[in-house]
């Protein structure tokens, strides 16, 4: 049976088992990942997996539960519907149940890459032989993954959907010295991965990044690379945008207020690369504009968070909303428009071009006295409400005077507001060109370009 197919099965089953006043709905996905791993410079492991789940949520006299599972066969289905009805019976009234999405248009996303779906592990390891091949004979490691999801979706007031949607990625990283440099792409497709650029760009990187010096603590102008800049995003996501905290007012967002500075526009975009064109409650997914030129304008909602605040869901419905919050996870931060940087691609300021393109070189040539910084790692919220992050660097930080890099830089902690970070006045400079990051999680990306910033707060060196 196709997904569609079994959420229907689902679906008569709730009506034949609770009765005809049940509501129902029914997620089914199929999920095919692919990932060939390498270390040492070489591949030493290639996994495949694929996989298909159902997950269904029912409302029975006034009360809520879900289950899920991985059996789409007659018994394995019937099964689910028994076991999530009688936890419905188990769970406390559920005054706040939203109801059903009702039947409405979902558009579907786009073409699809059939390589990359169907991509087999020699395509995977073309990349990774680039890759290695261009870290010059440096130490390398990493990934390159492909995935393909299809979903499908119903409930028992007449609404259903499908799609499909895939993904390719890679991160590496190469290392000189104990210096490590990391190149990172998130695509729609896997001929859109060029592994020798990649490799190239993270040996320059290592190389860069031998003999550091240690910098005091204090405040940095700094250039953040998009990987860096993505951590940013992925923060202010999950704890700023998050239509759950802020009905708790658990988050720094105040609608409508000018929060950011004007150049700061992002987006969710779900259908600006491949995911599955609906949520797991069925609103269709569409562009939600977070921040527009400096002033916040929504937050992330699902049925029940967007019905506490009477503004309907934004089609963020997932798992585990109900615990953690409905998040945005496909935000893009918009680059400067052509004519907002008059010195544009020539202002390289002394900067090899190896070790970062035009569009950071550009931002880079600006700073009177700064940090370039790569990468960020191990962040972790110390306050939620002004959203205030401690974390290290990672990956290279360099020293930048009269808009050169001058040396590599010792790893530093921070503690760092990020909304004040990028607050009005605070963003002295954007990259035309945003550049996706892959997550931990296929589906999940990040895009952000290069960001110069007025002040970084660095609280700690390599030395403590």
């Amino acid at each position: 049976m196709t997904e569609l197919e079994v959420a229907g099965q689902v679906v008569e089953l709730v009506r034949r088992l609770a009765g005809p006043d049940a509501q129902a709905e029914v997620t089914v996905t199929r999920h095919d990942l692919a990932l060939t791993r390498f270390a040492n410079s070489a591949i030493h492991q290639n996994v495949a997996e694929s996989g298909r789940g159902v997950r269904l949520r029912m409302h029975v006299d006034g009360r809520t539960a879900a289950g899920s599972g991985s059996l789409v066969d007659p018994d394995g289905l019937r099964g689910l519907v028994e076991r999530t009805l009688a936890a419905v019976r188990l769970c406390p009234p559920d005054p706040a149940w939203p109801g059903l999405t009702p039947p409405s248009p979902v558009r579907s996303n786009g073409v699809l890459d059939e390589a990359t779906a169907h991509a087999e592990p020699d395509a995977r390891a073309d990349r990774v032989r680039a890759f290695v091949d261009a870290v010059g004979g440096l130490e390398a490691a990493g990934y390159c993954r492909t995935s393909y999801r299809s979903g499908a979706f119903a409930n028992s007031a007449g609404h259903s959907a499908h799609g499909r949607a895939v993904e390719a990625a890679m991160d590496g990283i190469a290392r000189a010295g104990g210096a490590d440099g990391v190149a990172r792409l998130c695509a729609d497709r896997l001929a859109d991965l060029d592994g020798a650029a990649l490799g190239a760009r993270a040996a320059a990187k290592a190389r860069a990044a031998t003999d550091p010096a240690e910098l005091p603590p204090g405040r940095y102008a700094v250039v953040l690379e998009p990987a860096a800049v993505a951590d940013l995003l992925q923060n202010l996501s999950w704890f700023g945008f998050n239509g759950k905290r802020y009905a708790e007012r658990q988050s720094f967002v105040e609608l409508g207020g000018a929060q950011f500075d004007p150049a700061v526009t992002l987006v969710d975009d779900p259908l600006h690369g491949s995911t599955l064109p609906c949520d797991v409650e069925g609103t269709a997914r569409r562009p939600l504009t977070l921040v527009d030129a400096g002033t916040t304008r929504a937050v992330a909602h699902d049925r029940r968070s967007g019905a506490e605040v009477g503004t309907g869901s934004t089609g963020h419905g997932m798992p585990g909303a109900a615990t953690f919050g409905p998040i945005p996870h496909n935000v893009r931060l918009l680059g400067a428009r052509a004519d907002d940087d008059p010195t544009g691609d020539a202002a390289a300021g002394g900067v090899a071009s190896a070790l970062v393109d035009p569009d950071t070189a550009a931002l880079v040539a600006g700073v009177e006295r700064g940090l370039l910084v790569s990468d960020f790692w191990y962040t972790r919220v110390l306050d939620p409400k002004s959203l205030v992050i401690t974390g290290l660097t990672r990956n290279g930080v360099w020293l930048v005077e009269d808009g050169v890099v001058t040396r590599a830089v010792r790893d530093l902690r921070f503690t760092e507001s990020y909304p004040r970070a990028l607050g009005p006045g605070a963003v002295l400079g954007l990259g035309r060109r945003p550049v996706r990051q892959p997550d931990r999680i296929d589906g999940v990306w990040w895009q952000a370009p290069p960001l110069r910033l007025a002040s970084w707060n660095f609280t700690g060196g390599a030395s403590g």
